[in-house]
């Protein structure tokens, strides 16, 4: 039967280099960015939605107050 350490401190990693070339980076941040778009579009119409929801529930108070 093993028996394991009771505490193990966590190792610290430190990274002194990446060596990635231009142009892939470039490619990278090209990808990021037409990921973007789509979400962007879904977190609008998100948004729409909620305060459109928000302006007919706030906004009949309102307008019924006026009347």
């Amino acid at each position: 039967m093993t028996t394991q350490p009771a505490y193990v401190p966590p190792q610290r990693i430190v990274i002194s280099d990446i060596d990635i070339p231009f142009w892939r980076l470039v490619g990278i941040f090209i990808k990021w960015a037409l990921a973007a778009i789509p979400a962007t579009i879904v977190v609008t119409l998100i948004i729409m939605v909620i305060m459109g929801i928000m302006g007919m529930l706030f906004g009949m108070g309102w307008m019924m107050r006026t009347m």
